[in-house]
């Protein structure tokens, strides 16, 4: 690996986003270079929060051909692979758990790659440097102090390379997705589904239908201002509604909007006099849909599926994505014709006194987790085949 030149405490600022996005497989919005600088410009990914940029760029002849987003962090907010636990049992013992390095995307559980490579590699050159950029994050991490790193939720190829590491812990989860069989409409895609779970979509898209509300989707270019006010205000109340932290804000959302136009789906609902009363943002690769906000000020029955949910399939339906990802967690979502898939995270541990502990931890789990996912399949919505 004499070829290569590793440079940790990258700033994007410094790379060149065309660079940096010729990495990126299937036009993933969360590791474009103009989503991930944003977080940081507009003061959402920094100190501030506890992600603060230490990211890794690869260099073969002054050329990027590789890149790792890494981020020092002081607490588990925003990560979505939940690790208390671990951090207490280190405070008991007199260790520090943090700072530790996350490769993530904040505050957004979806999967995708992480490992960014250039994809002209052959496959086999591939999985070397993976390797590689891999033994290198954990010599930054020793050599800074840091507790250990922990990739989450990597795409398959990915996450098949950091399995296959005997020093890597791999924890289990499981999120729900929707899966487009070629439907040609939303009808079709109703057919497939048991009579009980169709009629009651049926029944929760009438009862907006009768509310009167009206629903616009848009895209980068045809939000505006206000509409951008109006939805940074939804995400703020829910945060704070359930006592938690909003770290993103209007610059940002405005600054991905226009960054990325083509990749904005904002779902906004207006009630009869006009007033924008709710909205969910998502945002689209060439082949998935990822839905991540949702915010309201006015309760409106079935509005948070119709924003949703049901908008979202009918949008992965009229564009022809492969997936709907609508969030972490929820098993009402089987019902609307989501179903449970299995996510894997790896995490590798510095200083680990519990080795024999974790690995219990990671076992009973992982029979959790599997037990849960066959549970969830059980209740599956679709007519049977």
């Amino acid at each position: 690996m004499t070829d290569y030149q590793f440079q940790f405490n990258t700033p994007l600022t410094s790379l060149s986003a065309h660079s940096w996005n010729a990495l990126v497989s299937d036009n993933n919005p969360f590791m474009n270079h103009a989503f991930l600088l944003a977080l940081e410009t507009h003061d959402c990914a920094s100190e501030r929060f506890g992600w603060i940029p230490h990211h890794l760029a690869v260099y073969e002849q002054d050329q990027l051909i590789a890149a790792l987003p890494l981020y020092e962090k002081h607490n588990s907010y925003g990560e979505f692979v939940f690790d208390h636990s671990w951090a207490d049992a280190w405070q008991r013992t007199g260790l520090n758990y943090f700072p530790k390095l996350v490769s993530s995307v904040p505050y957004s559980p979806v999967t995708g790659p992480r490992l960014l490579i250039d994809p002209n590699i052959t496959n086999e050159k591939k999985e070397a440097l993976w390797l590689e950029m891999i033994h290198q994050v954990k010599q930054f991490a020793l050599q800074h102090g840091f507790s250990g790193w922990h990739c989450l939720f990597a795409d398959q190829n990915e996450q098949a390379c950091l399995n296959s590491q005997s020093d890597f812990h791999i924890r289990n989860d499981c999120h729900f997705h929707w899966f487009n069989q070629s439907y040609p409409s939303f009808d079709d895609f109703l057919g497939k589904l048991k009579p009980k779970k169709r009629k009651n979509i049926r029944q929760e898209r009438n009862s907006i239908n009768k509310s009167n509300v009206t629903i616009r989707v848009l895209d980068g270019h045809s939000a505006n201002d206000q509409d951008w006010t109006d939805f940074a205000f939804f995400y703020h109340k829910t945060f704070t509604d359930k006592w938690s932290t909003p770290t993103l804000n209007e610059a940002f959302f405005k600054a991905v909007a226009k960054a990325l136009p083509e990749q904005i789906v904002l779902v906004l609902a207006d009630n009869p006099e006009g007033q924008c009363v709710a909205g969910s943002l998502m945002y689209r690769s060439d082949n998935v849909l990822y839905g991540r906000h949702w915010g309201c000020t006015e309760e409106v029955k079935n509005l948070h599926f119709e924003a949703c949910y049901y908008q979202g399939i009918e949008y992965a339906i009229k564009h022809g994505l492969k997936r709907f990802e609508p969030g972490a967690g929820g098993e009402h979502k089987i019902a609307r014709g989501f179903i449970p898939v299995k996510t894997q995270s790896a995490h590798w541990l510095a200083p680990n006194p519990f080795e024999e502990g974790l690995q219990h931890f990671i076992k009973e789990e992982k029979v959790i987790m599997d037990k849960y996912f066959i549970e969830n399949q059980s209740h599956s919505p679709y007519q049977p085949v």
